[in-house]
């Protein structure tokens, strides 16, 4: 394999390796995505995201068909777990993913109108408000919180009640009553939960934060296939979901805290919008082969 473009990116905290593939030509097997998010030998990232045109992707047989509303020219988000694993979908990376489409000149509109793309959790409409070199402003309607019942997971020997929350990936969003955001802080939020296999069958993300106050939130998140991140987009939105409800709301504004920064979740009676920052770090160029060390 040829030596691969990339551009490093974060959403609050949370990295990706970005790789432009318009074409879909990279074989972006799970050995592949794991040495690039290695952090020691490799990049390093939370996940790597493809761009690539949706109708790419089906030649390829990367995805089975364009989701609905999404048409064969639109843009893709294909995203993979750092372990390898595919994933429906990433609201920090989706930001990340709108901004580098901006920076690549590929948008194909001006800044503050909206843009369809494609992922695996379905069609998706991104905004790119502003960019200012490697800073730009992204809001991403993020569909529909399927809302569950309570399950449990246990972290570091503690049981945790939560909400079940399915952003096109699956979420156990636990509103911890009396939670400070300093005691949210010291909790060991790093090492493997476990959870009820008959609630969440392919593994779910794991959020624990404090009650709703003065319309926020702090939160930290364990990731399905990755690990403690700093920030997570679909997991802010369940736990914005999960704190509206906690205090009896049902739709809202809830200003989610996470330890990579600030984002904006907007809840509403019949989808939700996620909005914050994406900052691009670095490009350049990768040869796969000195990945195998």
């Amino acid at each position: 394999m040829t030596a691969l473009d990339f551009l490093k990116g974060h959403g609050t905290g949370n990295d990706f390796v970005v790789l432009p593939d318009p074409c879909a030509d990279i074989d972006l097997t799970p050995d592949l995505v794991r040495a690039l998010a290695d952090r020691h030998r490799g990049i390093g990232a939370d996940g790597v995201i493809r761009v690539a045109t949706t109708g790419a992707l089906v030649s390829r047989g990367v995805i089975p068909e364009a989701p609905a509303g999404v048409g064969e020219d639109d843009w893709f988000m294909d995203y993979r777990n750092a372990d390898g694993s595919v994933a429906e979908m990433c609201g920090n990376g989706v930001r990340v993913f709108g901004h580098v489409l901006a920076g690549l000149g590929v948008l194909g509109t001006a800044e503050g109108t909206p843009v369809t793309i494609g992922t695996r959790a379905g069609r998706r409409v991104l905004t790119v408000h502003s960019v200012d070199g490697d800073l730009a402003d992204v809001s991403v309607d993020m569909g529909a919180p399927v809302v569950g019942g309570a399950s449990s997971a246990t972290l570091a020997g503690e049981n945790y009640r939560g909400l079940a929350v399915d952003m096109g990936n699956p979420h156990l969003a636990c509103v911890v009553p009396g939670l400070t955001a300093d005691a949210l802080a010291a909790l060991d939020v790093a090492c493997q939960p476990t959870w009820d296999p008959a609630d969440f069958p392919a593994g779910v993300n794991l959020e624990l934060l404090t009650p709703l106050a003065d319309g926020a939130v702090h939160m930290r998140v364990h990731e399905r296939g990755v690990g403690e991140t700093l920030s997570c987009g679909t997991g802010t939105v369940a736990a914005a979901v999960a704190a509206l409800r906690d205090a009896g709301k049902g739709t809202g504004v809830v200003e989610v805290h996470v330890p990579g920064g600030v984002v904006r979740v907007t809840v509403t009676a019949d989808g939700s919008e996620l909005r914050g920052p994406s900052r691009l770090v670095f490009r350049s160029t990768v040869e796969p082969s000195a990945l195998a060390g």
